[in-house]
């Protein structure tokens, strides 16, 4: 039987170090998450995953309260899946990749945003929140190192060059814990960041939207359909969306003299649903919000020994579903520098790169989020001359479509000036630059169908390209040798289908059964590429040389490391 994950309550268990301290010697952790959304999930469960010990503090005993956050992108869906919970959203979700573009009485044009074959994941996949949450609390409670506890409010927080202090209140009163490290995951509104005096500054766009998640069996089919001015909302915005259970999320631009209270009563919102849909299909109405946006974000997202994560760091229109799905990022791009923090093997410094990477990531999320917003709803008559005539002109002409902005979907930031990164000194001609995530492709191991993207993560990678003739014993000394360095790389051999190496043992050979790998690469044999815990390319290279990686690791931990 399946958990109703919309009235799942959680029962408060007062923890074991609630009582052990009175304030004089509190119970100290690595990490402290606070906030248990999807980012300050996903960061806790990646850090047990790796092997950190985790505290997760949340105010509330439920899950999320309506659909929220729906959209979920194929990066965010190979971060779960790393996650060990990528299948059970993917079954439940509903996988979409196409969009539709309405303008007035008619359509413009579609889009595919996964035209190519050979990827593991849809482009997206829509998903109530609260399933999202769900699912992730699952995985949260399978882990013996994460502790994830409901109804504990911070209160207060301070920190020194040592540890940050946090006091927490519970149904029992209140206590007092000590972090090495603290996540602020805890949202829009952040009472971290309050605590701290700290602020989000941007820009708020001066228009409002109602949600109006409606019950129903439709015939629409599993796309996403934008009506610019259509005849049943004059000149504004409407966006459909399809969810699980019958669900429908629907937006309509409201204009910013609409009331938010009295647009979100049923018979203001019942008879906008009904002009879309027609007078005789029945519906009910689920979960109704009226929302203003911004787009705005924290100067520094790193202050000390507290890192930010998530809305709590950076704020979008809802647009391009950007918020939660660079949320999950944020904590993917932070889990893996913690932990070697942590552990010793890279300096503090390490976490400033987190910073960096996520704040350039949040201002391309920005300006995607800003032009579309701007396009949707033009603010001068040049401006909305300017988008009708775009729109009239994409129907005919391609040129015309890359101008029209219904909200630039996510995609994942390429760090390519990140400090991380080892410059290319060899000639490559693929996307797959210093910085950039991964791209999946179909693989076999021992007969086995699998997928690249499940062989790497967590840990630093080296894939080798091999064109299936016996291995070089200077290369596979190299190869061995790397799971042994002073920061271990995990190394893999890819071979064309149907090759065999022999010889080999302790290291994965994958078959490339269509090539696509190799293609995506740009890889001939002997390239060698290595790759970063959160599966971004920090290095490549078209011969594999223990200094060059060695030289690369240690700039990609911002520390110097023994050459082998």
């Amino acid at each position: 039987m399946s958990t109703n994950f919309q009235t799942l309550e959680f029962a408060w268990a007062k923890p074991a170090d609630h009582a052990a301290n009175a304030g004089e010697h509190p119970a100290r952790h690595p990490v402290i998450v606070v906030g248990a959304g999807p980012v300050g999930l996903s960061a806790a469960i990646d850090l047990a995953q790796q092997g950190v010990p985790v505290v997760l503090l949340d105010d509330d005993n439920k899950l999320s309260q309506g659909s929220r956050a729906i959209c979920f992108a194929k990066r965010t869906l190979e971060i779960f899946d790393r996650l060990h919970c990528g299948d059970a959203m993917v079954d439940k979700g509903v996988s979409w990749n196409t969009g539709r573009v309405f303008f007035q009485e008619g359509e413009v044009y579609r889009f595919d945003l996964l035209p190519e074959t050979g990827h593991h994941r849809p482009a997206f996949i829509n998903l109530q929140q609260y399933y999202v949450e769900g699912y992730l609390c699952e995985r949260a409670q399978a882990l013996p190192n994460l502790d994830l506890r409901w109804q504990n409010k911070v209160v207060a927080l301070t920190q020194n060059e040592d540890a940050v202090t946090l006091t927490v209140e519970t149904p029992d009163g209140s206590y007092t814990l000590q972090a090495d490290y603290v996540i602020a995951a805890d949202g829009v509104r952040s009472p971290v960041r309050h605590m701290l005096g700290l602020e989000s500054k941007g820009r708020v766009f001066k228009d409002r939207f109602l949600i109006a998640d409606v019950t129903m069996k439709a015939d629409f089919p599993v796309e996403r359909w934008f009506w610019f001015d259509p005849p049943f909302h004059r000149n504004q915005s409407v966006l459909l969306h399809s969810q699980p259970d019958n669900v429908w999320r629907i937006d309509f631009q409201l204009g910013w003299d609409a009331d938010p209270v009295a647009e979100k009563a049923p018979e203001r919102v019942i008879p906008r649903v009904k002009a879309l849909l027609g007078e005789n299909v029945e519906f009910e109405l689920e979960w109704v919000s009226v929302y203003t946006f911004s787009c705005a974000r924290m100067e520094q997202f790193r202050h000390g020994r507290v890192l930010f994560a998530g809305d709590a760091a950076h704020l979008v229109s809802p647009f391009g579903a950007r918020g939660a799905n660079s949320g999950v990022q944020d904590a993917e791009n932070l889990a893996w520098k913690l932990r070697l923090v942590l552990n010793g093997e890279a300096p503090a410094a390490l976490l400033d790169t987190y910073a960096s990477e996520r704040q350039y990531a949040t201002d391309e999320n920005i300006r995607h989020s800003t032009r579309a917003t701007d396009f949707i709803t033009p603010k001068s008559a040049i401006s909305k001359l300017f988008r009708d005539a775009v729109l009239k002109l994409s129907k005919e002409h391609a040129f015309a479509r890359k101008l029209v902005n219904s909200g630039r979907l996510s995609t994942p930031a390429t760090y390519r000036e990140s400090a991380l990164n080892t410059p290319d000194r060899d000639g490559f001609t693929n996307a797959m630059c210093a910085g950039a995530p991964c791209a999946d492709a179909p693989l076999m191991q021992d007969g086995r169908a699998t997928w690249f993207l499940s062989h790497i993560g967590d840990r630093f990678g080296g894939v080798y390209f091999s064109d299936g003739r016996p291995l070089a014993a200077d290369t596979l000394s190299a190869l061995r040798a790397l799971t042994h360095g002073a920061l271990p790389v995990r190394p893999l051999v890819i071979v064309p289908q149907g090759a065999r190496l022999d010889g080999v043992d302790g290291i994965t050979v994958l078959e490339d059964v269509q090539g696509l790998l190799a293609q995506r690469f740009d890889a001939r044999d002997g390239t060698f590429y290595l790759l970063r815990p959160d599966q971004h390319v920090c290095a490549r290279w078209r011969s594999l040389d223990l200094r060059d990686v060695n030289d690369a690791l240690a700039r990609a931990t911002c520390k110097e490391l023994e050459t082998a």
